[in-house]
């Protein structure tokens, strides 16, 4: 044998014993697996965590969303009316006076309570977070935005939807409304929420989206209904005008109970 050869039988014979040492051990998989599953259960909400036990599991839930194709307000007479609800990658206009923040309220908490990120563009500054989270929303997954005028609300919009915000809301207050909004910035807006897969709820005293909808519900003004000098509940109706899948026409009378009357 030469020495050349001698020599590289003596690397060779050394080689398995200096790999330990040089390369640092490994977690074992199956803990590793089980960490970042914790972690995973600790950001979501309760009811769908309990459930969550596997990364198998979480690919399903991820699913399940992605199928879902609406963003339900979890008011039974308003989805009923939208086939379902807010419908994402498309913009739905709610306008009148009759209780229409009570729906902008109760669409956001749906989202936000389920796990997902909502935005309250909020012209007409009414959003109390005291009363939002007593209604159901998850704070600390809302972004609350309150621009002076229109031209302001919908750039922040367009923005927030291509950010990835899973629901936005635009809340026009009440009129006189501030500024006007050319049809081309909401064939703009649209065109994003659809791009994105965002659903996106524009409330106004007022239709002022145009065509670019894809449906339309009118708030008829509210009526309150009074119990020994309190009011106990407020009463509106809501009439589907116009869908993109449903015929419109189609009426449905929703009542918001004040929370501290039983």
């Amino acid at each position: 044998m030469t020495a050349t050869a001698r020599r590289l039988e003596s690397q060779f014979r050394l080689l398995p014993a200096a790999i330990p040492v040089l390369l640092p051990p490994l977690p074992p998989v199956e803990s590793a697996a089980s960490e970042a599953v914790r972690r995973l259960r600790e950001g979501l909400e309760g009811r769908f965590a309990a459930n969550l036990t596997s990364g198998t599991e979480l690919i399903r839930s991820l699913d399940r969303r992605k199928r879902n194709a609406v963003v339900p307000t979890t008011i039974e007479a308003v989805d009923a009316l939208l086939d379902g609800g807010l419908a994402r990658g498309k913009m739905t206009e709610l306008a009148g006076r009759g209780a229409r923040f009570s729906v902008v309220v109760a669409a956001i908490a749906s989202a936000t309570s389920t796990g997902e990120a909502a935005a309250l563009i909020d012209l007409g500054n009414a959003f109390d977070p005291q009363l939002g989270a007593a209604a159901g929303i998850d704070l600390p997954r809302m972004l609350w935005v309150r621009p002076d005028k229109w031209k302001q609300a919908v750039a922040a919009a367009e923005m927030l939807v291509a950010t990835g915000f899973q629901l936005v809301v635009v809340d026009a207050g009440l009129p006189p409304l501030r500024g006007r909004v050319p049809d081309a910035a909401w064939v703009r807006l649209a065109r994003a929420a659809e791009a994105h897969g965002t659903a996106l709820l524009v409330s106004a005293p007022y239709p002022i989206t145009g065509t670019t909808s894809e449906a339309m519900l009118r708030a008829e003004m509210s009526r309150p209904r009074w119990r020994g000098g309190l009011l106990v509940e407020v009463q509106t109706s809501l009439r589907l005008e116009k869908h993109r899948r449903k015929r419109p026409g189609e009426l449905a009378r929703v009542a918001f109970r004040v929370p501290e009357c039983p």
